[in-house]
């Protein structure tokens, strides 16, 4: 926790509201994203109680299962699943921009320019919390494997038809939201905690309803007092006033109203089966004990549907950061790349990826996390000012720059640039620093000295070819400069072999596409 969180916690507490931590929302946030409220029973990991799913606030989706033990009833949940997230998914499909791409040439080896489709937009999944994000990870791995009779007409339990192709999508949105930055599946809590600190700790953080509690607390209450209801206060009939549905159930609403409902409805199922489907009265009371199971979860599913769109309004009301479309732009890349392989009948992704695979996200991801931290910072001077206090970047007054030129066969342009700072960067001399220009570009310098309240450093770059340097590219006594430590964009690390390369120490090569798609086991199925 940087020193800069720590003030803002303490700040927190002491007024009794949470403070901002951003003065941008370093987020995309959709014009029309889709909300996605799971919940699940208690008795049995990921086994899915119900959800609310939909694009407008006002008129969310309910799927349920009345017996989260029968395998029919659970099956016709994902099925309904699949109806209502797969046309948004595949809404963004076909609208496209034609995009020019550096790809390499396989005669010659070189970088060349292509033109190549890009969607014009991307799908976004919020979620309640972090565990509504394992919990789509899980449902993912646990539907793209499953065979439908079309496939397999052997198959003992069929899935049905769209069913895999959505636990791929959930898969690809649940591997992309381990890259940070990305934003096609984000948690609502931790996008909200990314822009606000509250008085509470990062685990309570966690619980959506204390969590806006502090941010947008109701008049006449602290943020501490609203949290406390939030999490502990209770109705006249036991049942908690903000109910978590992240995916977990409260345990009070289990014992004392969804266990009786559901046992009515065993009963009245029970005497459908004895007295026939078209008995009026046997019907009548089953169609009455499924509204009522789907009443209580309606109880509790609102709460955190109304939560989320909150959370929506607050972070809609952020400007948005200036490198936040770069971002959303790779984004939409990620769904290109999914859209093509889904049609070109690939098969599902594995359920472990190989050496190489697995090699490149996680350099994939390291990249991501220094370049998402090196843009926050330039976007937002709140989050530069915590990296100047970590001694990772120092800004002040220009007091003099003085002209002065290398020593090769054509001299270049290597003026020494004053800074009167307070900071105390942690720097050597020698050291490489780096500034942003006007025109969005980085300037690079080598640092010489640190005097009593003055920095000065060599400028290296950023001036241009000619002996003179670039208009603007100079800075004059008085600017404001703010210089950093960390690189404006990193790099990745060196090229991996390709999967056919992979040296026996790490497995050697994967399978060949004969040996078919990895086993089904009991683990992968809901």
């Amino acid at each position: 926790m940087s020193l800069i969180t720590t003030l803002a916690r303490l700040e927190a507490v002491r007024e009794g509201r949470a403070r901002p931590m951003a003065t941008v929302r370093h987020r995309h946030v959709a014009g029309r994203p889709l909300v996605f409220v799971p919940l699940t029973t208690a008795g049995e990991a990921g086994a899915p109680l119900g959800a609310l799913v939909g694009t407008e606030r006002d008129a969310p989706r309910l799927l349920m299962v009345a017996q989260p033990r029968d395998r029919d009833l659970r099956s016709a949940f994902l099925a309904e699943l699949a109806e209502a997230v797969l046309p948004y998914i595949e809404s963004f499909a076909d609208d496209v921009v034609a995009e020019q791409r550096k790809e390499t040439d396989p005669e010659t080896g070189k970088k060349v320019p292509v033109e190549v489709e890009l969607c014009a937009d991307a799908p976004q999944l919020l979620v309640p919390s972090g565990a509504g994000v394992e919990y789509v990870r899980l449902l993912g791995r646990s539907m793209r494997f499953r065979r439908t009779a079309e496939q397999d007409p052997e198959t003992p339990y069929p899935a049905p038809p769209r069913v895999p192709l959505l636990g791929r999508w959930l898969t690809h949105f649940g591997e992309r939201a381990r890259v940070p930055g990305s934003s096609l599946l984000l948690p609502m809590t931790q996008l909200l905690g990314r822009h606000w600190a509250t008085g509470q700790s990062n685990l309570e953080d966690q619980h959506l309803g204390a969590l806006l509690a502090w941010i947008d607390p109701p008049a006449g209450t602290t943020g501490a007092e609203a949290a406390v209801r939030a999490e502990l206060g209770r109705g006249p009939d036991g049942l908690l006033l903000c109910p978590p549905a992240g995916p977990s159930t409260d345990p009070v609403f289990d014992n004392k109203r969804l266990a009786p409902a559901v046992a009515r409805y065993d009963r009245a199922r029970a005497d459908v089966l004895e007295a026939g489907p078209y008995h009026p009265s046997a019907r009548d009371a089953l169609a009455g004990a499924e509204h009522e199971i789907g009443a209580l979860l309606t109880s509790q599913l609102r709460p955190t549907w109304d939560a989320v769109w909150h959370g929506v309004d607050l972070l809609r009301a952020l400007p948005e950061g200036a490198r936040v479309g770069e971002r959303w732009k790779r984004d939409r890349w990620s769904y290109t790349a999914h859209r093509d392989r889904v049609r070109a009948g690939e098969p599902p992704q594995p359920k472990r990826d190989d050496a190489v695979t697995a090699a490149r996200k996680l350099a994939a991801r390291e990249t991501a996390q220094a370049q998402l931290e090196a843009q926050e910072a330039l976007d937002d001077p709140l989050v530069m000012a915590a990296r100047r206090l970590a001694g990772e970047a120092f800004a002040g007054e220009v007091t003099e720059v003085v002209m002065e030129y290398s020593q090769a066969k054509v001299p270049r342009p290597r003026p020494l640039v004053t800074v009167r700072t307070d900071d105390g960067p942690h720097v050597a001399e020698g050291a490489k620093v780096h500034r942003a220009l006007a025109d969005g570009k980085a300037q690079s310098a080598e640092f010489v000295v640190h005097r009593l309240g003055a920095l000065t450093v060599r400028l290296t770059g950023g001036m241009g070819r000619g002996k003179v340097p670039d208009p603007g590219s100079v800075p004059v006594p008085g600017d404001h400069v703010c210089w950093t430590l960390f690189e404006h964009a990193p790099r990745g690390g060196p090229e991996l072999p390709d999967p056919e390369q992979t040296p026996w120490t790490h497995g050697g090569p994967p399978g060949t596409s004969e040996d078919g798609p990895d086993p089904v086991t009991a683990e992968d199925i809901l």
